[in-house]
């Protein structure tokens, strides 16, 4: 009896030291998914899951592992120090597994989570991946848009791969890269009294309505700090977040607008809208913006030689 007891623990001991072997691809795409999104309940939609599968299989990944992946307060879930140091691990874990698929390809497949900033997503973003699928074609596209803080809070949370952003912005987690340089453009209605004039001076321009981009956004940032280095002041905003409702209230008569030379080039053809001289800097810098622990990812890697750019090892 006393040998059998003794057997029995042996196999107990040596269950528990190998238990981690029997850990699951769907466990490693719940926790990734749960991580990218924020709510099991999102992650468990995206993976075709019920709540309480995907929320059994997180719970079993994490008694395999023997720590918590996510700290539970309440009905939200946060993602504890421990998770977020095997999570860039769990992410080149299922890349490689997403690589056998193509077996014959270049090993540059899968989803591309790119997080763009409006202009950039509106009039620069569609041709761009167009040209990059005819090199690569295995490569599924997923674009998300949002302003500039948008993009930076998405790649925080690893819900991104990419971001491409308009406005200036530091972050010490992800490694910034000047890309293309883009021109702001104010502009009024064909109706409006500037219109003849085309010109906008500092002194008439705090006794304009303007209908600007919202606060947090790259087009609005470059605005304000060009009135600041100018010393202009403005008075009434109409803040929007769609460039098509600012381009359809500065026609209607509603106020000055701001935007890319390339989101108003049509208009501005047509004689839609008219531009306005004015004595502000409104030139700025777009960027490729990456999380730091990407660098080795062979699809990030392409993409940004795609780019010509450089990757910070």
């Amino acid at each position: 009896m006393l040998l059998m007891f003794s057997k029995m623990d042996v196999f107990n001991i040596r269950y528990k030291k190998n238990r981690t072997m029997a850990i699951s691809l769907r466990q490693l795409k719940i926790f990734e998914a749960t991580a990218r999104l924020g709510r099991l309940t999102a992650a468990a939609d995206e993976q075709a899951l019920s709540q309480s599968a995907a929320s059994q299989a997180l719970k079993e990944l994490e008694s395999m592992l023997e720590y918590r992946l996510f700290s539970r307060i309440g009905r939200e879930l946060e993602i504890t120090d421990a998770g977020e140091l095997v999570l860039p691990r769990v992410r080149d874990i299922l890349a490689n597994i997403n690589s056998l698929k193509t077996p014959y390809s270049s090993g540059v497949s899968g989803p591309l989570r790119v997080a763009a900033s409006v202009t950039i997503a509106c009039y620069l973003f569609p041709q761009l991946m167009s040209d990059f699928l005819a090199c690569y074609a295995d490569v599924e596209p997923d674009l998300q848009i949002a302003n500039t803080q948008g993009v930076i809070a998405r790649l925080e949370k690893g819900q991104a791969h990419i971001g491409l952003i308009e406005g200036p912005v530091s972050h010490h987690q992800l490694q910034i890269i000047p890309w293309q340089r883009d021109h702001l453009q104010v502009f009024c209605g064909s109706s409006h009294p500037l219109a003849q004039e085309g010109i906008l001076t500092i002194e008439a321009m705090s006794q304009q309505r303007w209908i600007l981009r919202e606060q947090g956004s790259g087009t609005r940032a470059v605005f304000d700090r060009a009135m600041h280095q100018a010393g202009a002041h403005i008075g009434a905003v109409m803040a929007l977040n769609r460039q098509e409702a600012i381009k359809r209230s500065v026609k209607a008569g509603l106020g000055l607008g701001c935007l890319s030379q390339l989101a108003v080039a049509d208009e501005l053809q047509r004689g839609e809208l008219v531009a306005l001289q004015t004595p502000l800097l409104l030139s700025r810098q777009m960027s490729v913006v990456m999380p730091l622990d990407l660098h080795s990812n062979p699809l990030v890697q392409a993409f940004m030689e795609f780019l010509s750019l450089p990757v910070r090892n």
